[in-house]
């Protein structure tokens, strides 16, 4: 079937000339083309459609629909050409995969999935997805999005893992920033989120569920594998992974620390929060001021499980173990419980009491196998010592005490 221009030139030639031969000449095409067009034209049926003419696959056209029907438009031509076989089609496989891709269209036009602007409650939802970020050190990072509906407020946050205390603290993290608690919280099905789907109804984590009845907020999780049911923090991942994560896009110097990281990301949610959202009209800072007076109030205090996890202090030696090196802290602590985890390079103690909540430690990460640690704060109690130093002092009154007893005997 020739194009339109195509055949406006042919008729031209001819009107032109009025010898198809000639005209043929002039075109570049058979003189029984001119001919067949210039009838067409005197007999009122010159169209730009090919003729449908009558072929093999023809009656088998409704097995190839109800194929794709059944398959959710996911066979493959290849699968239809081997059943079409079995049932005496002689045909080839062009003329199938031909077939089949019609048929596919046909079944997509019916079941597009539609959407609809979404107009967002003040106050009720906010969501959260994870984006792999940059190498620090050779080490693997990640960058928390969250995205509150309404005010299209953006928080960022860079972890280093997805562990169960990590989620729970940058969830308190991200609330603080919101200034108060939406009603809903929409992620993905993450195992720290929904352990298992039982008849299609989610079953969430245990310690998320305590969670939600602590801040008093909902927390759900979308259809699996259906990122479009949470668009909002979708384009936060993608806009915050082009802008932090260095690319040969963006030139972006790679970060010395994950302090340096933290520091970008911060930057970032500031830059990004006050400048007019391409929606609204205006900063998203600005609609969050009203969208507090619709948030719940939040607790004084964080819940339990952001301090990162538990560990036991030694009756003895006041010494906890954590991912295999070895901390101190104040004597006083002997045989209670407390929370420890690692941010910023730095191992965070924390003791939660009757007197409420306080660091009692801050230290380098130390190796495996090696107890001795560089002191950079002590918070209440400036007299903590490592193991390292504590086992020196000991070691150098057993060589004074034994030095002393072989200098008696002699």
């Amino acid at each position: 079937m020739k194009k339109a221009e195509t055949i406006m030139e042919i008729l031209a030639a001819y009107d032109l000339t009025h010898s198809y031969r000639d005209a043929a000449e002039l075109v570049g095409c058979a003189p029984n083309t001119v001919a067949r067009y210039v009838q067409a034209r005197e007999a009122g049926g010159l169209r730009a459609t090919p003729v449908q003419r009558t072929q093999l696959i023809d009656a088998f056209r409704e097995k190839i629909e109800e194929w794709v029907e059944a398959s959710h438009g996911r066979i493959r031509a290849d699968v239809a050409q081997r059943k079409l076989e079995a049932m005496g089609y002689s045909g080839s496989e062009r003329t199938t995969r031909r077939a089949v891709a019609e048929a596919k269209a046909t079944y997509r036009v019916g079941h597009r999935r539609l959407f609809r602007p979404w107009l967002p409650e003040p106050g009720l939802w906010f969501q959260w997805d994870y984006a792999d970020g940059p190498l620090i050190h050779g080490r693997k990072t990640w960058l928390w999005c969250a995205w509150l509906a309404w005010s299209r407020f953006r928080v960022v946050l860079p972890i280093r893992d997805k562990t169960l205390p990590t989620v729970i603290a940058c969830i308190d993290v991200t609330l603080r920033r919101f200034g108060g608690v939406p009603t809903y919280g929409l992620s993905d099905n993450e195992k720290t989120l929904t352990l298992d789907h039982i008849a299609r109804i989610a079953v969430r984590h245990p310690m998320m569920v305590e969670v939600g009845r602590y801040y008093g907020i909902t927390l759900a999780s979308c259809v699996p594998a259906d990122p479009q049911s949470k668009g909002g923090s979708e384009a936060t991942v993608r806009i915050s992974s082009a802008d932090l994560v260095p690319t040969d896009a963006n030139l972006l110097p790679s970060y010395s620390s994950f302090a340096e990281l933290r520091t970008g990301c911060d930057a970032w949610c500031e830059r990004v929060n006050a400048r007019p959202h391409k929606a609204t009209r205006c900063p998203p800072v600005e609609r969050l001021a009203q969208e507090r007076e619709r948030l719940h109030p939040l607790p004084a205090e964080p819940f339990t499980a952001a301090f990162g996890v538990t560990r036991g202090v030694g009756e003895n030696v006041p010494v906890i173990q954590f991912e295999g090196g070895e901390y101190s802290v104040p004597n006083t602590y002997c045989g209670q419980d407390v929370w420890v985890r690692l941010q910023d390079d730095e191992i965070i103690i924390v003791h939660v009491g009757r007197e409420g909540t306080h660091e009692i430690a801050r230290w380098e990460p130390t190796v495996p196998g090696n107890p001795a640690t560089i002191r950079l704060t002590s918070v209440r109690h400036p007299r903590v010592r490592s193991t390292a130093r504590r086992g020196h002092e000991l070691r150098t009154k057993l060589r004074s005490w034994l030095w002393g007893q072989a200098l008696g005997n002699g």
